[in-house]
């Protein structure tokens, strides 16, 4: 497939700014915000002028000066402000775009970037003591898709849930469940202090006695324990399938324990000459790697000796390591902002190659769900808080999950209910499903398959209304930005185009017919182009794209 018109000038700008003398420089070549500004541009010049000790103007007017295109690419350059370069594409380039698209198809937007490199996705990653909330739904949404951006840029993604299934939150569980089990038999026994009050642990307690006649009075806890275990990860695993979500891996905590990784992991680190003896306890020396103080990797022995929580952490990311990952990403809730740097300063205190950024992380903020201009709070079944499943039912999963995405993770979100349910063009992704909609309906009036329809033949040059143009320049963007929403791990950047997208297609559609008129045949090709690229970000971010509304 031949190259977009922004890679072309991307290479050739390389090229000028090496015959100037730069040497490796990165290129950014963007579609201006202003239209007038040209149809692409760059600030190529202002990032060389310090290693080239000119002024960013004379630097521009020598790349222009020097760069070689291909003839017919742009009708006119332009050096604007300080030093800026705006290209001006000829028009057969514009609808040249459109050829290319229609033969990628549903293809249209992947790329090779990652050249088939693994990557290891972690995200979700809650341990088994009720159903999945809201904030856990916002990171089922973000890792899936984020997944979904690396491998459409050729990216060999492993989606990877971990969790565990002992430690105090799970010994809770176990007692949560015993006392209802008790409370069920008519006896008088409270909820343990830290436990868990919500009505699935009722169902669990009713389910527990009916699969274990034997143990009626709730003795064995131990069973107890194992069976809440397995009936939250399916209940788990039955609210990420009702949100589209599947993982490709489970990784157990304790099996780092059981496999003796937690024990080697801090032989090593013990090995490396990283860490020291202090009031009966064993340190990591943090402090070498850029923490603020010393963290204790193994508690003295009077306080039980147990490792401190971010040692099998540590041990975990070693495994991710071994497994060949040498990229790994974990989408998590900004509460585990503190464990970003001590887990990246154990890996390097391990000394075993592995990279100091090493694994990313996208850290998302809360989500706070408004109803009728009041939070909404609470799950009839959860008790304290409101589950995924709840949003899902009422909301649908397509709402939820374009509302979880079209916000930077980095913010704190709020779901709008009501919003979320209306079929109006200030619902986002209404608005966006109702243009692909409108563009199937095209097809569906003139009784026509979209995938008969093909730019040979059709005389794309009578695409001469503005907003046509607009909507190949839209559409023409759409590989890079997948690309860019890949590189940056930022999903909201699709749904911000998808939205643009949409916004040139109703006001096309509104404004223009297309069937019987002279441009029919170009305009079907149009509309086809347009409903593809609309259904390939769709389904990319896991979101349906309706044939109606």
């Amino acid at each position: 497939m031949t190259a977009p018109p922004s890679e072309t000038i991307r290479a050739a700008l390389a090229e000028a700014a090496s015959r100037l003398g730069a040497s490796t420089v990165d290129v950014a070549v963007e579609r201006p915000r202003d239209p007038t500004h040209g149809d692409l541009a760059t600030n190529l010049a202002l990032t060389l002028a310090k290693a080239l000790a000119e002024k960013p103007r004379a630097i521009a007017e020598r790349l222009v000066a020097n760069i070689q295109l291909p003839s017919g690419l742009v009708r006119k350059m332009e050096i604007a402000g300080p030093g800026f370069i705006n290209f001006f594409l000829a028009e057969a380039q514009v609808v040249g775009a459109l050829p290319a698209l229609l033969a990628a198809g549903s293809t249209y937007g992947r790329s090779d970037v990652g050249q088939g490199r693994p990557v290891n996705v972690e995200f979700v990653s809650a341990n088994p003591t009720g159903p999945l909330h809201v904030g856990h739904g916002r990171q089922a949404a973000l890792g899936d898709a984020i997944a979904s951006l690396l491998e459409w840029t050729g990216w060999r993604v492993s989606r990877e849930f971990y969790y565990n299934d002992g430690g105090g939150q799970i010994t809770n569980l176990a007692h949560s469940v015993q006392a209802r089990i008790a409370q069920l038999r008519g006896r008088t026994v409270a909820i343990p202090e830290g436990g868990y009050h919500g009505e699935y642990i009722r169902e669990i307690a009713e389910r527990y006695l009916a699969a274990h006649p034997k143990d009626a009075g709730g003795a064995d806890l131990d069973a107890i324990r194992r069976f809440a275990v397995e009936a939250l990860r399916e209940e788990q695993d039955r609210d990420l399938q009702a949100f589209g979500v599947r993982f490709d891996v489970y990784s157990l905590e304790s099996a780092l324990y059981t496999d003796g990784k937690v024990d080697e992991t801090e032989r090593r680190l013990v090995a490396a000459g990283h860490t020291y003896e202090k009031d009966g306890a064993r340190w990591l020396r943090t402090t070498d790697f850029g923490d603020d103080k010393d963290r204790v990797m193994r508690k003295s022995a009077e306080k039980g000796g147990d490792y401190t929580y971010f040692v099998p952490d540590v041990a975990y990311h070693v495994t991710k390591w071994e497994r060949g990952f040498t990229r790994a990403i974990n989408v998590q809730g900004a509460d585990h902002h503190g464990t970003v740097l001590r887990v990246r300063v154990g890996l390097q205190a391990l000394e075993m190659g592995i990279p100091d950024g090493y694994p990313e992380y996208v850290l998302h903020q809360m989500v706070t769900v408004m109803r009728g201009g009041e939070e909404v709070k609470i799950s009839k079944r959860a008790g304290s808080y409101l589950t995924i499943r709840d949003l899902v039912d009422e909301v649908g999963r397509d709402a939820v999950r374009y509302f979880f995405l079209m916000r930077k993770s980095d913010t704190h979100f709020v779901f709008d209910v009501d919003l979320a349910k209306s079929q109006t063009e200030e619902n986002p992704v209404f608005y966006v499903q109702m243009a692909h909609a409108r563009m199937s309906g095209i097809f569906r009036v003139a009784a026509r398959d979209p995938e008969s329809v093909q730019a040979i033949g059709a005389d794309l040059s009578s695409l001469t209304q503005p907003e046509e143009i607009e909507l190949i320049k839209e559409l023409a963007e759409f590989p890079e930005t997948v690309q860019r929403a890949a590189a940056a791990l930022e999903p909201n950047r699709l749904t911000t185009y998808l939205e643009g997208l949409a916004r040139v297609a109703h006001a096309w559609y509104h404004k223009y017919r297309v069937l019987g008129e002279p441009e029919e045949a170009a305009r079907l090709v149009l509309a086809r182009a347009v409903r593809q690229v609309l259904a390939n970000g769709l389904t990319l971010l896991g979101i349906r794209a309706p044939e109606r509304m």
